[in-house]
Parts: structure tokens; sequence; C-alpha cells
């Protein structure tokens, strides 16, 4: 593990690699086995990015379970954790853990720059010194979790169903004693699971989808045997912990004087719309709310990359059969292609190296990356049919009142986003976002992005394209930095000496 606070002289790689977790650390070494120099950037202190969170390892002594706890695929992570170590003694892989790349410059005819920023703390490198150059670039940065303002959503108590996984992963903590997990998709049954493994009761899982909509598409259901069992081990913590599944049900309400204490539960139709008469309360001092995941895309959309609107609405990036780019020398791998699993990334991660070895010494594909694009296709197919079966409902919004907190950041509420729509003629979200400032605050949209673009779209009558979207993803600076290090730029952005 790389201190942070160490100073890093100024490096050129073959490939540098920004994210650590399955796509990024499959990527960094296989690339490093097979002859590349490579860079990888990520701003946990530790491999294993958000799915494969786990304890200090300085401190496993003072956790009471083991660092493998709430994990699936913990064989895999130990043997690319003992390669990524093997690679970094042996000077192939420069692991540069607690740093963020800000941004990413290609000057004509010469290598990516990449600048980054310590994570947390302070850096006893100067600015000019926390630059990789690299003749190649994957981007791995992963996504967050997809929210949706309901009323009482800003109470402590209500985290993000990923957030409340990664605490208890990385800290062997949890949130809460009795909890509701609500939203949409494979993913509320880990957290579940998770939470009842760790002794917390579950009062409800409230899924928002029919589990018929898997119907619809049975091949697909069927192209990953592993997530289904998977599904049967989950089915068995519920039956064991005598857990409620409760389908077309949503969360309406979260309510609590100064922090959660219950929630009103709703079944609904098909498109999401409440049944009258099918409200009743929970207490609940835990909601743990998941609508799927948004792709992290600042330095994509910065660079230029072609991007698409996938089957879940989410912006990703367009890549070829062999991870490429539209930009030569960049390559996108896990969910900044389409949110797919751990397994799926895994597979990018190590296609889009192996892609990267085989350009830089301008050879055809290899047989392994034959097979790894015909079980990335395989996966694809899966995610499309999760996606089809879990959709967000498109009367979502019903949920909403006009006094429901959309921005937490700047307190924006919903009847302000109307207004700015229909009072103030703004038709897109850019625009909304400039005049009533909904992810204008710390978060720059991360948190409230999803549901202010379908509000907007909503209320302007606007289509759900990729030009409305990307601007809402394009930052100059990625990540938040310190004052100082923009000083240390010139006038035309170059770090001085």
């Amino acid at each position: 593990m790389s201190d942070p606070t160490v100073g890093v002289a100024e490096r050129q790689v073959d490939l540098a690699v920004v994210g650590a977790g399955p796509a990024g650390l499959s990527a960094a070494v296989v690339a490093a086995e097979n002859g590349l120099t490579v860079a990888l950037v990520d701003a946990s202190p530790q491999a294993g990015g958000q799915y494969w969170r786990h304890p200090d390892e300085r401190h496993l002594d003072s956790y009471a379970r083991p660092e493998s706890t709430g994990h699936h695929h913990w064989p895999h992570f130990r043997d690319l954790r003992t390669r990524l170590s093997r690679a970094v003694d042996a000077g192939r892989v420069l692991h540069l853990a607690g740093r963020q790349v800000w941004q990413v410059l290609r000057p004509e005819g010469a290598p990516f720059a990449l600048r980054m920023t310590p994570t947390a703390g302070r850096d006893a490198s100067a600015p000019a010194d926390r630059v990789v150059h690299a003749d190649r670039l994957v981007i791995a940065t992963g996504a967050y979790d997809r929210q949706l303002p309901v009323p009482g959503w800003t109470l402590p108590g209500v985290m993000a169903a990923g957030g409340v996984q990664a605490l208890y992963k990385a800290n062997q903590v949890v949130a809460g004693r009795r909890a509701v997990v609500a939203g949409t998709g494979p993913f509320l049954l880990s957290v579940a699971a998770g939470l009842a493994d760790a002794g917390v009761e579950v009062v409800a899982v409230c899924e928002a989808n029919a589990l018929s909509r898997w119907a619809a598409t049975p091949l697909r259901a069927t192209q990953e045997p592993g997530k289904l069992l998977e599904g049967v081990g989950y089915a068995r913590t519920f039956l064991r912990d005598r857990i409620p599944y409760r389908t077309r049900t949503i969360v309406t309400e979260v309510r609590g004087r100064g922090r959660a204490e219950s929630v009103v539960t709703a079944r609904v139709d098909g498109a999401g719309r409440v049944r009258p008469g099918t409200e009743r309360e929970l207490e609940a001092d835990l909601v743990a709310f998941g609508w799927g995941f948004t792709p992290q895309l600042e330095l994509a959309v910065n660079l230029g990359l072609d991007t698409r609107i996938d089957v879940d609405e989410s912006l990703v990036v367009r890549v070829d059969d062999a991870q490429r780019t539209s930009l030569p020398g960049v390559y996108a791998a896990g969910e900044t292609t389409g949110i797919g699993g751990a397994v799926q990334s895994c597979a990018e991660g190590e296609l889009a190296a192996l892609t990267a070895v085989a350009d830089a010494a301008a050879t055809a594909p290899a047989e392994r990356s034959r097979r790894l694009a015909r079980r990335i296709r395989r996966g694809r197919r899966f995610a499309i049919g999760m996606h089809r079966a879990s959709p967000v409902p498109r009367a979502w919004s019903d949920w909403v009142r006009p006094d429901t907190i959309v921005c937490r950041c700047e307190e924006v509420d919903a009847a302000a986003i109307a207004e700015t729509v229909t009072g103030l003629d703004a038709d897109d979200p850019r625009d909304v976002r400039v005049t009533a400032r909904p992810g204008m605050g710390w978060c720059q949209g991360r948190v409230c992005g999803f549901a202010v673009s379908k509000l907007t779209a909503e209320h302007s009558g606007c289509a759900w394209t990729r030009e409305q979207l990307e601007p809402l993803q394009k930052r100059p600076i990625g990540v938040p930095l310190r004052l100082s290090d923009v000083a240390e730029l010139d006038i035309e952005g170059r770090i001085t000496p």
C-alpha cells in the first residue's frame, strides 16, 4: 500500500489506469504481466474499489471478523492483490493510492498527463511532482449510487444502499438495528442479506418492480449462472431470517423527529403509481435506498469520448469489442461502459489491458482476448435483462411533494425545479442547474443529477438524451482540489516549476 504523503517523482509509464476496483485492478495487473509499465491511481488507500472495500490491512487483528466478511469473489480479489503486490515489488506497477486524478491532458504529439491531488490530508510533494505521463490510458472510475428523493430522505438514518454495504465491509459496522431496504434491482438482496448476517433486523425489502419482469427475458437471465447461484444464497438467508420481500412496493416517506424512526410503504402498479389504501407504516431506524448506479464519467467526458444512453438510462462510454474508446490510446472498462457487476468488470479490465498491449506492439488480439470478448458479450446480454427487469418506475415523480428536497447540498426542492422549467423556460438540466442551483454544491450533482434530469425532462417534455446528460458530467476539474494546486498553474494551465 502506497503512502499518499510521500512525494512521488514525475513518471513516464506505458499505461495509466485510473481506478483500482475490479476493472482497474485487473487491467493494471494484466498489463504489467504482459510487459507494460503501469501507474495505478486510486482514491482509496488500498486496492479493491467499492466492491472489494475491506478493513484496513494494517490493523486486521483489531476486527472481530475476517476481512472477507460480506464479500463475494474474495479469492479472486486475493489473487489480484497478490499479483499487484508482486508487480509493485518488481517495479512494473507504480501504485498511487490515496490520490485522485483531477485532470487529464494530452498535448499534441505528447503522452497523456494525469494531474493528481491527494484524497485527504497533506501531501509532501509539489504539484509538479503529482503528475504521471502515460502513452495509454484505461478509465475504470466505477460508479456511485443512484438516488431518488422522497419526503424525509434527508433524515439521519437514511443512506444509499451502497453506503450501508461499504460501511459494513470496510469497518464491520452497521448503521442501525431495524432496517428497511428499498429501491429496485438484485443489489437490494445483497445489502439486505449482509445486514441480516450482521445481526440487523431487516423488517422489509421493498422492490418497486414485479419479479415477473424477468420472465420477459428468460434467455438473458440465464446468461450468468453464477448470479443465479448468488440469488439462491440470498433466498436461504431470507428464509432463515424470515425477511419479508415485497415486490411492487415502495417507500413513499421516511418519518422521524431528528432521525429516521419509521417509513411509509405502499403498493404500486406497473408504472409506479401508488395504489390508494395500501399504505402501511413500519418502524425502522435505518433506511437503505438503492435505485441502481450512475457511472462516474468526469474524466471520460472531459476527454471528449463518445458516450451513449444505456438500457438503465445511464450515460456510459461507448467502446468497441476490444474496450477501445473513440479516442486513440484510451480504453474504458467496468461500470463506465455500463453497469454489469464485478465479474463483468474484471473481464473488461483484463481485455482493455490486453488490447493496450496489442496496440503498443501493433499485433493482433490473441485467443485470450477473443475469449474475453465473447464472455463480455454474454455478460452484457445479462445486464440488459437485469436493467429491463429493474427499471426506475415511470411514475416515480408522483411520490415527490413540492417541498421535497431534491438537491441536498443546495437545499433545492421539487417546486423550485418545476418553477424553473415552467415559469422561467429552462428546458434542459444544465439551464435548471445554473438557474435554481441543484447540483451546484459539494457533490456537483452526483447524488441529485439523475433526479434533476428526470424532473426537468418531465416538466419540459424534452427527450432524455445524451446531449442533455453530458453537460452535467463535464467538469474541467474532475474532483475537489486545493486552491494552492490551482495557484501553481501558469496562465496556459501548465504546472509551473
